[in-house]
């Protein structure tokens, strides 16, 4: 699918991956909506980036918020081409911790949040889809979901992030065969570890242990080069049903 004269959603886009995603997307002719609850930041990217953007207060967990928030970009931009899921939270905790059993309401806030509220939107921003004109290849519209190597290599206290993101995993191909009668591509990708504000609160000495185990390029990923792959997913119309790691190679320690 070509980007330029697209229209997209992004979940989570007011930082991090998702502001990178935005950002690229702009840049090469897309409108984008932001789906976020951080109002101050998402405002600023919309007040710097001009008119192709607008910015959506939602909460992904919420179907009420993210319906509101798709019939608002369809209001302003007309469809949706494009759907972008980064909303998420990664709040560790251990099964067994001294105050005793985890608490089940962090567990169903982080499913709710990561694995529900990509359904969310993936249902919601798809139902639209389905109504746009196909390309040459019948396309009609690219979802890209956000899992992470916890997936696959959850660590100790990860329970319920990777509990939530190997379940975004394992929806991918199902739902890429259901939208493949309707011209709609769904992909995901497994980032690593990246420079986001999920990692700006560790101390400097951590970050530089977190390089040495990453096999090659031993840094931190930029949020630009998750938004690289997002791009070439859009643009690459065989790529349909699959998770793909960006990783540098690392395979996560049990802790």
């Amino acid at each position: 699918m070509e980007i330029n004269g697209c229209i997209a959603i992004v979940t989570g886009g007011a930082s991090g991956l998702g502001e990178a995603c935005v950002r690229q997307l702009v840049n090469d002719g897309a409108k984008v909506s932001i789906f976020d609850l951080a109002q101050d930041n998402g405002q600023k990217i919309v007040d710097e980036l001009g008119d192709g953007v607008i910015f959506c207060k939602t909460d992904v967990a919420d179907k009420s918020s993210v319906k509101a928030s798709v019939s608002k970009t369809i209001e302003t931009f007309g469809t949706i081409h494009i759907a972008i899921n980064c909303a998420g939270i990664g709040i560790p905790e251990k099964v067994l911790g001294k105050e005793g059993p985890m608490s089940m309401d962090l567990f169903n806030r982080t499913l709710q949040i990561n694995l529900c509220g990509t359904m969310n939107v993936i249902s919601l921003a798809a139902e639209k889809m389905v109504t746009n004109s196909p390309n040459a290849d019948g396309e009609k519209g690219v979802v890209i979901n956000t899992s992470s190597i916890a997936a696959f290599e959850g660590q100790i206290g990860q329970t319920a992030y990777s509990a939530s993101k190997a379940g975004i995993v394992g929806m991918t191909l199902p739902i890429a065969r259901e939208f493949a009668d309707y011209g709609i591509r769904v992909m995901t990708i497994a980032p690593g570890l990246f420079d986001t504000p999920m990692m700006a609160g560790l101390p400097e000495k951590v970050k530089e242990a977190l390089n040495l185990i990453i096999p090659f390029p031993k840094r931190l990923g930029q949020p630009l080069e998750f938004a690289f792959l997002a791009k070439h997913i859009i643009e690459n119309p065989i790529l349909n049903g699959e998770t793909i790691r960006l990783d540098s190679a690392i395979r996560m320690a049990t802790k």
